[in-house]
């Protein structure tokens, strides 16, 4: 049975009105009819007025006729031919459908009408707002929510570091950390390095200078002078202090060729040496061993579970400084528009999918269409059709009586003058 809508009230009310006003012209038709033939013996030239209203009334009740014969049998005679929406439901559905299928759905008019709407240019317009994106990072982070709260703790540690153990044992250390190596000697990175490290070396050495005394004093023998042992610390902490000095304030200073010679030394050997391969190798292993792994994968899923929780439970208030996920969308969407090569791309993709899809399930809405109008009760629905359009036919009966009384005129007329 077909849905009721919410303005069939609306619309009820409207169609009667019309059939009153239709109903109301036939009847002053078919009055006036009565009147003028009465007198049409004493006043002959109301033999016009007679013509026109019998040409009109018969026009009119033809019109009902016809309209009324749509919807139902015409004073609930069973004249053949009539209740015609009723009878023929069925293949009314299926000619609605096939007319659907062949005509909205067409491939041509479907790809013309998307080209038409440029949906990339919309879509990516639509999210650069920073309002709508905050309401789809808002429904993203909230449905990811969802699913990490339904998600078993010990089934996704597991994926996780399932993951992270496959991506462990397939990444070999030596080469990445040879690659490493070779980024930071480049420009002399590795230079800086060793400016820092001298630094904390300084600073250690001024820090811990009585526990450097109380070894020098702990390491001679008993009988050297308390003075001798003064003397030792504080040639020690000078020299240390004196060599750090000159290393970092000399850029020429030997020991930073001998650091940059081990360290290209040792990047060569990662890259080529069998030994050291397998010694980088065994030590990732033994770095990265199943515990420390599952701790790893621990820490990631609670950090992002609560991460997301916690994105999601925020409401996207106006003003509220945006969001990660939020900024993403935006600067996506802001990268996408300017860049019309690739809105033409995602264009052609929409519309390429879009057309495969239909021209797939066309035949099937047609089917749907079809199936759906043949479930229908029929008398629901003839009522639910008379809704839709009985308001405009009611205008053909106007519009018959009205034409119907001009050609009963003309043709009157013609023949008293001929």
């Amino acid at each position: 049975m077909p849905l009721a809508r919410p303005d069939d009230a609306d619309r009820q009310a409207q169609l009667d009105r019309m059939k009153r006003r239709a109903t109301g012209l036939l009847v002053l038709a078919t009055a006036i009819f009565g009147v003028t033939r009465w007198y049409e013996s004493r006043l002959p030239w109301l033999g016009f007025i007679r013509a026109t209203a019998e040409a009109a009334m018969v026009g009119g009740l033809a019109d009902w006729f016809a309209v009324t014969a749509l919807f139902r049998h015409p004073l609930g005679l069973p004249i053949p031919h009539t209740a015609i929406v009723a009878a023929r439901k069925d293949r009314i559905g299926r000619t609605l459908g096939n007319f659907v299928q062949f005509n909205f759905l067409a491939r041509e008019v479907v790809a013309r009408r998307l080209a038409s709407m440029r949906i990339a240019d919309r879509a990516v317009t639509w999210l650069s707002d920073p309002a709508h994106a905050r309401l789809i990072a808002h429904q993203v982070a909230l449905g990811l929510a969802r699913s990490a709260e339904a998600l078993p703790d010990d089934e996704a540690r597991r994926l996780i570091g399932e993951g992270l153990a496959a991506r462990v044992h397939a990444t070999r250390a030596a080469p990445v950390l040879g690659s490493v190596l070779t980024f930071i000697t480049t420009d002399s990175r590795h230079q800086d390095l060793l400016d820092d490290a001298l630094g904390l070396i300084e600073q250690s050495v001024r820090e811990n200078r009585e526990i450097i005394r109380i070894k020098v004093a702990e390491e001679t023998p008993w009988w050297v002078p308390e003075v001798v042992d003064e003397r030792i610390y504080l040639k020690i902490v000078s020299a240390i202090e004196n060599l750090l000095h000159e290393v970092r304030e000399s850029p020429d200073h030997p020991l930073r060729a001998k650091f940059h010679e081990a360290l290209v030394r040792f990047t060569d050997k990662l890259r080529n040496s069998p030994d050291v391969i397998e010694k980088a190798e065994a030590f990732k292993e033994e770095l990265f061993s199943a515990p420390v792994l599952d701790e790893i994968a621990t820490s990631i899923w609670r950090t992002a579970r609560t991460g997301l929780v916690r994105y999601a439970d925020r409401e996207p208030a106006e003003g509220a400084e945006p969001g990660a996920l939020e900024r993403g969308i935006v600067s996506f969407a802001a990268a996408r528009r300017s860049n019309e090569a690739m809105l033409g791309e995602l264009d052609r993709f929409i519309t390429d999918a879009t057309l495969t899809v239909v021209e797939q399930y066309r035949h099937e809405v047609g089917e749907l269409i079809a199936h759906t109008v043949a479930a229908w009760d029929p008398e629901a629905t003839s009522r639910r059709i008379e809704l839709a359009i009985g308001r405009d036919l009611q205008f053909i009966r106007i519009n018959g009586t009205l034409v119907g009384g001009l050609a009963g005129l003309i043709i009157y007329a013609v023949s008293r003058l001929w």
